[in-house]
């Protein structure tokens, strides 16, 4: 069975996106693929993604069934494909707090921005959410994903380099920094009211705290 792990929020409408000067073939393409996926985010958001299923969606989006197998083969990959939506949204959200202040602040500062990401993004989705349905995961990670994490590893390895940051392994604490931030951000989005104050404020002293207790780590 695939696995499906939703770590970013997603708000697509077609109507908000601009069309560069394509072919109509291409054109329709790409509202066909939008159009599908504002179908699924409504879809996931009333009936919860266990739930859901590939046949919600195509109904939704007044498309044919073999429209919509053009472009996903599961309600897996539909839901993938949102995530890659936030991820590529967070990611210049994350790039704009690099170099500003010391390295406590930058965690501090990524982890409060990321909540708020989140809340925003899902606040009108996932209060709609089924209560108590368990929190889908993707296997894996996409491309997207990948930048998010990379951009993560770069800004540890230029605090270290310019001596703000702890001298322990950049990679390991990029992934404990997201796990962590990833972990306690989807429980947070299970309670009410959403308090991203108080969940930043565990997160950061999560992370913090268990960096200082590094073998070895360097301030």
């Amino acid at each position: 069975m695939t696995r499906v792990t939703f770590q970013f929020g997603f708000r697509i409408h077609v109507a908000d996106v601009a069309y560069l000067p394509i072919g109509k073939r291409e054109q329709t393409k790409v509202q066909n693929r939008l159009a599908i996926l504002d179908a699924a985010r409504e879809v996931f958001g009333e009936l919860g993604y266990e739930a859901a299923t590939v046949r919600d969606i195509i109904r939704r989006t007044g498309l044919a069934a073999g429209t919509f197998y053009n472009y996903y083969r599961s309600k897996e990959e539909v839901f993938a494909a949102l995530a890659d939506d936030g991820a590529r949204r967070f990611a210049p959200i994350l790039k704009s707090l690099r170099h500003k202040g010391d390295f406590d602040g930058f965690v501090r500062d990524a982890i409060v921005a990321y909540f708020e990401f989140m809340a925003d993004e899902h606040i009108s989705w996932m209060a709609r959410r089924p209560e108590g349905e368990i929190q889908p995961h993707i296997q894996g990670e996409t491309p997207e994903m990948a930048a998010v994490f990379a951009e993560v590893k770069d800004a540890i390895e230029d605090a270290i380099a310019e001596g703000r940051g702890p001298v322990a392994d950049s990679e390991y604490m990029a992934a404990s920094c997201i796990g962590i931030a990833r972990e306690v951000g989807e429980r947070m989005l299970t309670r009410r009211p959403i308090d991203t104050g108080v969940a930043a404020d565990f997160a950061v002293a999560m992370i913090l705290n268990g960096i200082k207790g590094l073998p070895g780590a360097t301030r």
